[in-house]
C-alpha cells in the first residue's frame, strides 16, 4: 500500500471541511476520488500535498508515518499535484513554467536553458503533443496550458500523481492521449488519484473509487462492482431522476436573428433564428469555431461580416454594454478566467452587470445589493456562508450559479451559455438544467454551446452542428442522436458527397 490516510479531520474556524476521512491507494493503481463540489476532495488532496496541515489524523507513505508533512516533504516522497486551477505564469515560456522551482543548473551554477528545453521536448514527445518549449504561455489556449501542467508532473520521478479535473478543457483526442499516458504510468508502478465529475471517464480509466460527501467518508470499492446510477446516488445521497422534457417548450415569435455572421478564419456565413422560449444547442468538435461564435454573439469578438438582430432591430456589437442593454447575457466558458472576478465578493460578482448597465447613483447602496443577492439566491439556490466572502470561497457549481444570477438580475431575454456545466458535479448540473427549462418556460431564449451529447439531449429543442467553421446540420429534438451528431460533427456527410 503506497498511501494510507486515516481519520483526517480539517477545521477552518467553525467549519469542519473534513470529518474523519480515510483513503488508501495501492501501488500501480488509478483511484477515482468522487464527490460533489464542496465534498472535501480538494481539501484532502491539499493536506496530502502539504499545502496545509490536518487538524488531526495520520498519513502513511510507503508504511512510514508522516509527521508535519509540508509541500517539500510531499514532493520528495514522489507526490505531484496537478491542480484544477491552472498555476501557469503567462509571462514566462513553457519550459520556464515546467521547471520553475526545480531548474536545471550547469557546472557554473547558471540556468541550463538548453538542457531544460531538451527535457521539455522529450516529455511532450512522450505525451504525443506538439508544444514549443520556448513559446510564451500567454499564447497558449486553456487546453494547451492544462497539458503543460500535466507535462510538469511527468518531468520528474513521481510515485503518486494527483489529477484534479485534468480533462475539463481538453479535446476528446487529448483526453485519449492522457489516458494512454496514465495507463503507461500505471504499468511503470506509478499510482494516480483521479478527481473528475465525468462518470464515463471515471469508469473507463479508474480501478477503485472512494466517495466523499459533505466532508465525510461514504464508501470505497472497485468500479467493476457499481454502475453510474449507483455512483450518482453515492455522490448526492439520494436518487436523481433525470427529467427530460415530455413536451417541447412553448415557443413564441422570433426575437433573435443571426444573419451571415463571419469571423475569419474561425467561422463563416452563420445564419439562424431563435424564438422566445426556445433552447438552441450548438455542438461540434474542437476547432469547429463554436467558442469564437459564442464570443461574437456577445460582441466580444470582432466580425468580418454579418449582423445580429434583436426584436428585428440591429444590435450594436461594437460595445458590449449596448449588447447587454439589448437584452443579451452571456455565461462564458472557463469561468475561472472569463467570468468570476477573484478579488471581489460573491455579492459584487453577482451585481457587476447591474453596475455596468443600470447603476446611475454616485454611491453603491449596500442594502440594495444584499436584497438583490438574496432575491437571486432563492431562485438559483446558491449555497453560501456570507455574500461578503470572496467568490473563490465557493465550489465550482455555486460560482456558476452566481454568474447565471448575474444575468437573471439583468432580466436578459437571450442567454448565451458556453459550456455552462464545465467542471461541476452531477447534482449542480441537474440544477442548472432545471434552471434552463424554467427560463424557457418563462419565455426566455437560450443558446447552449456544449460538446456533451447527453447534456444537449436533456435540454435542447433544436441543435446546430458545426464543422470547420460552418453549420453542417440542423437537427430537431426528434432527429437528434449521438450517432447523427458525430456524423455531422466529423464532416462524414461531406466525405460521402465527394
Amino acid at each position: 500500500m503506497f498511501l494510507r490516510m486515516e481519520n483526517i479531520v480539517k477545521d477552518f474556524g467553525v467549519v469542519k471541511a473534513l470529518d474523519g476521512v480515510s483513503l488508501t491507494v495501492g501501488e500501480s493503481e488509478i483511484h477515482g476520488l468522487l464527490g460533489e463540489n464542496g465534498a472535501g476532495k480538494s481539501t484532502l488532496m491539499n493536506i496530502l500535498a502539504g499545502i496545509f496541515p490536518p487538524t488531526s489524523g495520520e498519513i502513511y507513505i510507503n508504511g512510514i508515518k508522516q509527521e508535519n508533512i509540508t509541500s517539500k516533504k510531499s514532493t520528495e516522497a514522489g507526490i505531484r499535484f496537478i491542480h484544477q486551477e491552472l498555476n501557469t505564469i503567462n509571462d514566462l515560456t513553457v519550459y520556464e513554467n515546467l521547471f520553475i522551482g526545480e531548474e536545471i543548473l550547469n557546472k557554473y551554477h547558471l540556468l541550463d536553458k538548453k538542457a531544460m528545453i531538451q527535457k521539455a521536448k522529450e516529455v511532450f514527445i512522450r505525451m504525443n503533443i506538439d508544444i514549443d518549449p520556448q513559446e510564451i504561455m500567454v499564447n497558449l489556449d486553456t487546453s494547451r496550458k492544462q497539458l503543460v501542467e500535466i507535462g510538469k508532473a511527468l518531468l520528474f520521478e513521481s510515485k503518486l500523481i494527483i489529477m484534479d479535473e485534468p480533462t475539463t478543457a481538453l479535446t476528446n483526442k487529448e483526453i485519449d492521449n492522457l489516458f494512454t499516458i496514465m495507463k503507461a504510468l500505471k504499468k511503470e508502478g506509478v499510482s494516480i488519484i483521479y478527481i473528475s465529475h465525468k462518470m464515463p471517464e471515471l469508469f473507463e480509466i479508474c480501478n477503485k473509487y472512494t466517495v466523499l460527501r459533505d466532508g465525510k467518508f461514504i464508501e470505497t470499492g472497485d468500479f467493476k462492482n457499481i454502475d453510474e446510477k449507483k455512483a450518482t446516488e453515492l455522490l448526492v445521497g439520494r436518487s436523481i431522476v433525470e427529467e427530460t422534457i415530455k413536451e417541447e417548450h412553448k415557443k413564441g415569435e422570433v426575437i433573435f436573428e443571426v444573419r451571415n455572421l463571419s469571423c475569419s478564419p474561425h467561422f463563416e456565413n452563420i445564419t439562424f433564428q431563435l424564438r422566445a422560449g426556445e433552447v438552441l444547442a450548438v455542438t461540434g468538435l474542437h476547432g469547429d469555431g463554436r467558442g469564437e461564435l459564442a464570443e461574437a454573439l456577445f460582441g466580444s469578438r470582432l466580425l468580418t461580416e454579418g449582423e445580429i438582430l434583436m426584436n428585428q432591430k440591429p444590435v450594436n456589437l461594437k460595445k458590449i454594454k449596448k449588447v447587454m442593454q439589448a437584452g443579451i447575457g452571456m455565461v462564458p466558458r472557463n469561468r475561472k478566467e472569463r467570468s468570476i472576478i477573484k478579488d471581489l465578493s460573491i455579492r459584487d460578482n453577482l451585481s457587476i452587470a447591474h453596475f455596468v448597465c443600470n447603476h446611475k447613483q454616485l454611491f453603491i447602496n449596500r442594502k440594495e445589493e444584499i436584497e438583490r443577492f438574496e432575491k437571486n439566491q432563492k431562485v438559483t439556490r446558491i449555497k453560501v456562508g456570507s455574500c461578503e466572502d470572496y467568490i473563490t470561497s465557493l465550489s465550482g457549481g455555486n460560482q456558476q450559479k452566481v454568474i447565471i444570477s448575474r444575468w437573471l438580475e439583468m432580466n436578459s431575454s437571450v442567454y448565451i451559455l458556453d459550456n455552462p456545466t464545465q467542471g461541476i458535479d452531477v447534482g449542480a448540473k441537474f440544477e442548472i438544467y432545471k434552471m434552463i427549462h424554467e427560463l424557457a418556460k418563462a419565455g426566455k431564449s437560450i443558446i447552449v454551446f456544449s460538446a456533451e451529447f447527453p447534456e444537449i439531449y436533456k435540454i435542447a429543442d433544436r441543435c446546430l452542428i458545426m464543422y470547420k467553421g460552418k453549420v453542417n446540420a440542423e437537427l430537431t429534438k426528434d432527429e437528434l442522436s449521438e450517432v447523427k451528431a458525430m456524423y455531422y460533427a466529423t464532416g462524414s456527410n461531406m466525405e460521402e458527397l465527394k
